[in-house]
């Protein structure tokens, strides 16, 4: 009898395990076949969204944009004053194993709207392009390949820019709002902007996550520091070992925030700034103004999230070019920036008043 009951419960035991290492592996059959099938259609959206209004010239391994990109029919003009009069060097860090999943997103994305577009990585690529910095990979890597990135923008392209923007390959940027926030101070100032923390430095740096940008004097300044030895390689933190620098060499940490104290650089998907996500950890003492959690997070003019998947990058790209609620005109129309001809754009100004002082400090043009 004992003999009879183990059997059956050996049988049952067999049974329930088999079940439920066919029900195991027929998820996992899902997962990856549910995930070689986005991967596939992601793919597909990025040579979609790529050719659109696609207009490069190659330069080496850099892409020099012939033409503002905008959608057809749509009142740009402002846009495409500000295109011509702050013109920006985008380059994108990235590595060998991120041009497919990663940097060919941002390609047929966001860096459609940069004047010059740079991919920088540990190897060359002269089909994508990149430009090989040759460095490792890996995180503490990270700050020798800005160095190496941005002496090779200023030895090879400084002319051709005003500001020149550092982001990663999961960094989603509006450039257009960060060409507003540009236009209100000259490429010839030592200043730079991103995401502003405080600790370390005496006037803060900015997140290397959230993207920062640099006039072309802080550029020479930084590669200046470099070549004589005011500047060295201290730290594989890189945001934090550019700040110091940057501070050393007398580079201005700009306030990019908007008029009512808005943040525009945000080091975090849009989820966890609007819904309230932002763990009470160290963040909450690193950053350099007062954490704003839900709408009030984030500015109208945002310029910048980080950790953006590939999804999230198409998603974040219509939301900003295409998606509009019928019969609204903008609640925030800031005033027009100097340069900008009010008889051929827009000239409505903002509700809180024709403000004409610079972004931050609470009398901005944002």
């Amino acid at each position: 009898m004992a003999a009879l009951s183990s059997r059956c419960c050996f049988s049952l035991g067999f049974l329930v395990g088999t079940c439920t290492l066919y029900f195991f592996m027929t998820q996992v059959w899902f997962e990856r076949k549910f995930s070689l099938q986005l991967d596939s259609q992601v793919h597909s959206t990025a040579g979609q969204w790529g050719g659109e209004n696609q207009s490069w010239r190659v330069e080496g391994s850099a892409l020099i944009s012939l033409r503002h990109p905008h959608l057809q029919g749509e009142d740009s003009r402002v846009a495409d004053q500000l295109y011509k009069k702050v013109r920006i060097l985008c380059w994108v860090m990235t590595g060998p194993d991120n041009l497919e999943t990663k940097a060919r997103h941002v390609k047929a994305t966001w860096s459609r709207h940069c004047n010059m577009v740079i991919f920088m990585s540990s190897r060359e690529d002269p089909d994508f392009p990149t430009v090989g910095l040759g460095t490792k990979e890996g995180r503490d890597q990270l700050y020798w390949k800005t160095i190496r990135a941005f002496q090779y923008v200023e030895q090879h392209h400084s002319h051709q820019a005003d500001w020149f923007l550092k982001a990663d390959d999961d960094t989603f940027v509006v450039i257009d709002n960060l060409r507003w926030i540009l236009s209100n101070y000259t490429a010839d100032e030592p200043i730079y902007f991103g995401k502003r923390f405080k600790p370390y430095t005496k006037q803060g740096y900015m997140s290397g996550g959230a993207g920062y940008v640099l006039s072309r004097e802080a550029l020479r300044r930084f590669v200046e520091g470099f070549r004589t030895k005011a500047c060295t390689h201290t730290t594989s933190v890189e945001d934090l070992a550019l700040g110091q620098c940057l501070e050393k060499m007398g580079v201005l940490a700009g306030d990019s925030r908007d008029s009512i104290h808005r943040e525009t650089f945000h080091p975090f998907v849009p989820e966890h700034h609007l819904t309230m996500k932002l763990a009470k950890n160290s963040y909450w003492n690193y950053c350099y103004y007062p954490i704003v959690e839900g709408p009030q997070c984030c500015s109208d003019l945002a310029v910048s999230f980080h950790y953006v998947d590939a999804e999230l990058m198409y998603m974040l790209e219509y939301y900003t070019y295409h998606l509009r609620a019928y019969g609204y005109q903008y609640r925030y129309q800031p005033s027009l920036p100097e340069g900008v001809e009010p008889d051929s754009a827009r000239t409505e100004h903002s509700p809180l008043g024709a403000e004409r002082d610079a972004p931050g400090n609470g009398t901005s043009k944002l």
